[in-house]
């Protein structure tokens, strides 16, 4: 027997308006004079549209409802009505219907910008917008609205457990602020913790969260901690934690009575991605499960279909029922405008997301360069080029700013001044930036990043080159996004990385829309290459799976199952071509299941391996793991074997090499021979085969250069001495300089080969000295003080690596927040700005925030409102 359901008008209406031909035919050819006249072809004739049956479609959409298309049809009647104001922006009837679109989607952030003194001539729609406007307002800031689906996540964080996706222009990040800032105004006293997926978004989002606070930090008695050293943590406060799951990890091992009440997890895909930092989340979450009182915890993704994939992680999951929700959201109050630009076959077509179909524009009459694309099109605006490698985003940096002049502006002159002194005077960027142009990578020191980060969206700096760091949630206000490749280093875009990555271009706060332009480079002569590209804009994001399902095969299950019935945690790669990512997350699985086996724990990477378990294999394991010398620790970043090897050299009296006065230093030779030490026992050789344990047997070729710069950066140096001392040791000795990845050539004192050792110190100061190195000397100083509790233990070199100094002060300045080039700045002109003891320092607030150094200027901003205690007011005297 048949059954039926009464649908209405509008369901019907609305389910079969994508398949009218029409409408088809208007969207497309707005989509084509929009394109013409972007791409200045004013030669061409512009196509046929009838402006009031496009308005009555658009009106219509912009109203949809009742079907899972409604919130695509919003966003398709904002497209086109953007698209077409900007053609026709003097067309009164145009202007009309952007204000009632935007009023009808409640897009009243769009509607402020664009249409402020727009009013319906309707008076019941009148009255629905007041409403609207009334019941969407942010109850933390004043003035400001929500999307509608901005407010029905926003309404469900205070949910136990709750997921949710949104487009990348939807601003997840924002109502995760909004609802900590709410939760403080209204008094209560908790502790809220946000994992970012990378360092370098945590300036950002620390910088955000205390532009919303500002005062209401010191009166509610709040910190904001973005490191584990944070010197918050030692007085009584409630916090705000901003950390990488890393750190979060290393602050719930040393504070296991640190109650957490609500956890967000933002860029929650990250959890599902190839990515080995993916196994920190599951670290992180199955700690705080543990936890008498286990806190909210709420998922954040971009463009994800099933975002309830992720509430899978909790044990507890089974027992929750009701108390778990999700929600995908696929309104966008930001559209994108994609094309594919191929300077190999001279073509411009144009993606219709109608049909899914290509729309040939124009045949190119010449050839173009990516730089000479970037002048015709986005000359004058803001433009971020993606490029898949650091030397790609470099050189082409460097190619399209000989097409620009030097600007003259003070600003830039003055910010390529302290690149010159900061780092080097030949360094490619500083020529960059006098011309309006940088590259955004993952090495440049957090000063000169965010520094370039601000200028850009000030406008002084009109087009950023960047590599995948742009993935992890930075936003800048492009109009212009191109994309050079469809890789990420040498891998394959992802599709949920790259709807991500478009989403940067277009965003809420600046336009409606931007434009997206896949440029096949004329090196990219092969079919496959434009078929990837063109696949990647036809996909949608599918269904997503968890890292440990996706990543890791049935054979490399087995594997970790059968190394750990062998009583053993070294493991190897398997298959022997592994990538580094997935043997790192393949170990660190290995190590979180065997913890989870011994403690009894039921996680899901234990749930995972339920089919290669049976209760004796479990027995077996934890017999094997329970014994003293073996017994897994919550670390996932080292093993008990090499613990083990840690215990034994420091029982046999190693400890770090005594540094006799911070103007001398470490002896090099003790050092050296240190880290040998440290080498073998870490077992570096096979877990950091391609930096620290690099070399053949027990030669480790290339911890002799990192000594080197461990023993200048733990003096205090600046980048630009150490840099200039690397230069001068290769100009010495006559070192090979490794070029493009590839051929190695004599240094010969050019420029190219200078900016190589320049690239290759940074990139070793920050993933070797900062992430490898002092994660190892982290648990040899939490081992050493375990074996001496009684020591005063003031010679930590962990602390010094962190910080880059073993100057009391410096190291003090930047556990408040300071950057380390602030600090000594600082030290340097102590007579101005610092008063009181060495132990209990004070910092004059007016003379830092008046400081003529930017970036200490910058620092004291923020840090004012984060430690105030730290401050003295005018007139006011130190108590020390």
């Amino acid at each position: 027997m048949n059954t039926f359901r009464d649908v209405t008008f509008g369901e019907y209406l609305f389910s079969k308006i994508d398949s009218n031909m029409y409408l088809q035919k208007i969207y497309r050819n707005i989509l084509i004079n929009y394109s013409k006249k972007l791409f200045n072809l004013s030669e061409q004739e512009e196509m046929p549209v009838n402006i009031g049956d496009a308005l009555a479609f658009i009106d219509v959409l912009s109203k949809s409802c009742g079907t899972s298309l409604s919130d695509i049809h919003k966003t398709r009647a904002q497209e086109m009505i953007a698209l077409l104001y900007h053609m026709h922006p003097q067309n009164e009837e145009i202007l009309y219907c952007l204000g009632s679109v935007l009023a009808t989607t409640c897009n009243f952030l769009g509607m402020k910008r664009l249409t402020p003194h727009f009013e319906s001539v309707s008076l019941l729609e009148q009255t629905l917008t007041h409403f609207n406007m009334n019941y969407l307002s942010v109850p933390s800031d004043t003035g400001a609205s929500f999307f509608p689906a901005q407010k029905e996540i926003f309404d469900s964080l205070s949910k136990p457990y709750f997921s949710y996706s949104a487009p990348t222009s939807m601003g997840k990040s924002y109502m995760i602020r909004v609802f900590i800032k709410q939760q403080i105004m209204k008094g209560e006293k908790k502790n809220f913790a946000l994992l970012i997926p990378t360092k370098a978004l945590i300036n950002e989002v620390t910088n955000e969260l205390i532009d919303d606070l500002t005062t209401l930090l010191q009166e509610a008695n709040y910190r904001i901690v973005s490191s584990s050293g944070s010197i918050a943590l030692e007085t009584e406060h409630n916090y705000i934690f901003i950390l990488t799951p890393e750190r979060m990890l290393y602050i719930l091992i040393d504070e296991p009575d640190l109650k957490i009440d609500y956890l967000f997890v933002d860029e929650a895909h990250k959890i599902s991605s190839r990515d080995k930092r993916s196994a920190f989340y599951y670290k992180v979450i199955g700690k705080l499960e543990e936890r008498q009182t286990a806190p909210h915890i709420i998922f954040a993704s971009p463009n994800i279909p099933n975002p309830q994939i992720f509430l899978d992680l909790l044990s507890k999951r089974t027992t929750l029922n009701g108390e778990i929700s999700s929600t995908a959201c696929k309104y966008a109050p930001v559209s994108q405008v994609k094309y594919i630009v191929d300077l190999w076959e001279r073509n411009i077509r144009i993606f219709d997301s109608y049909t899914r179909k290509f729309i040939k524009l124009y045949d190119m009459r010449q050839s173009y360069s990516l730089s000479e694309l970037i002048v015709w099109i986005g000359s004058g605006k803001h433009n971020i080029v993606y490029c898949k490698s650091k030397n790609d985003a470099i050189q082409f940096a460097r190619n399209y700013s000989k097409m620009q002049p030097v600007i003259g502006d003070t600003k830039l002159q003055d910010f390529a001044k302290a690149i010159r002194s900061d780092v080097h005077k030949e360094y490619y960027l500083a020529e960059l930036v006098e011309r309006g142009v940088a590259y955004h990578i993952g090495y440049l020191p957090a000063n000169i990043r965010m520094q370039l980060e601000n200028y850009y969206r000030e406008g002084l700096i009109k087009t950023i080159f960047c590599t995948s760091t742009l993935l992890e949630g930075i936003n800048l206000p492009a109009e212009n996004l191109f994309i050079t490749s469809y890789k990420k280093g040498i891998s394959r875009f992802s599709e949920v990385d790259f709807k991500n990555l478009i989403g940067r271009v277009g965003r809420a706060k600046y336009n409606l829309y931007g434009n997206v332009f896949i440029v096949r480079l004329e090196t990219h002569e092969a079919e496959i290459d434009l078929k990837n590209f063109e696949n990647l804009l036809i996909a949608d994001v599918p269904p997503q799976k968890l890292s440990i399902e996706a990543e890791l095969n049935s054979n490399q299950k087995k594997f970790i199952v059968n190394t750990l019935l062998s009583g053993n945690v070294e493991i190897h790669k398997t298959p022997k071509n592994q990538s580094e990512d997935n043997y790192d997350l393949m170990r660190k699985t290995m190590l979180i299941l065997v913890g989870d086996i011994v403690n009894g724990r039921n996680s899901r990477v234990r749930r995972e391996f339920a089919p290669y378990l049976t209760p004796e294999t479990e027995e077996k394991i934890r017999a094997v793991f329970s014994v003293t010398d073996k017994k897994p620790d919550d670390d996932i970043n080292v093993s008990y074997d090499q613990i083990q090897g840690i215990k034994d050299l420091i029982r046999n009296g190693l400890s770090y090499p005594k540094i006799h006065n911070s103007k001398q230093g470490a002896d090099y030779q003790e050092t050296l021979a240190f880290l040998n030490k440290l080498a073998i026992a870490f077992k570096w050789h096979i877990y950091e085969h391609q930096t620290l344990g690099a070399g053949e047997g027990k030669h480790y070729s290339k911890l002799t250069w990192y000594t080197v710069l461990l023993l200048q950066w733990m003096r205090g140096y600046g980048l630009s001495y150490i840099i200039e001392r690397s230069i001068t040791d290769y100009a010495e000795k006559k070192r090979e300089v490794r070029v493009d990845y590839k051929e190695e050539e004599v240094f010969n004192g050019s420029q190219k080969h200078k900016n190589i050792i320049i690239a290759d110190t940074l990139e070793a100061i920050e993933n070797v000295l900062l992430f490898r190195l002092s994660s190892y000397f982290l648990r040899f100083s939490e081992e050493y003080r375990r074996q001496h509790p009684n020591d005063p233990f003031t010679n930590n070199w962990y602390e010094f690596i962190e910080y880059g100094t073993t100057n009391h002060l410096r190291i003090l300045l930047q556990r408040s927040g300071f950057k380390r080039e602030s600090t000594e700045y600082i030290r340097r002109h102590a007579d101005k700005y610092v008063r009181g003891s060495l132990e209990r320092p004070k910092l004059l607030k007016k003379p830092l925030l008046d400081s003529p150094n930017e970036l200490v200027k910058r620092d004291a901003e923020y840090i004012q409102y984060n430690v105030p205690e730290l401050f003295l007011d005018e007139g006011e005297e130190c108590d020390v």
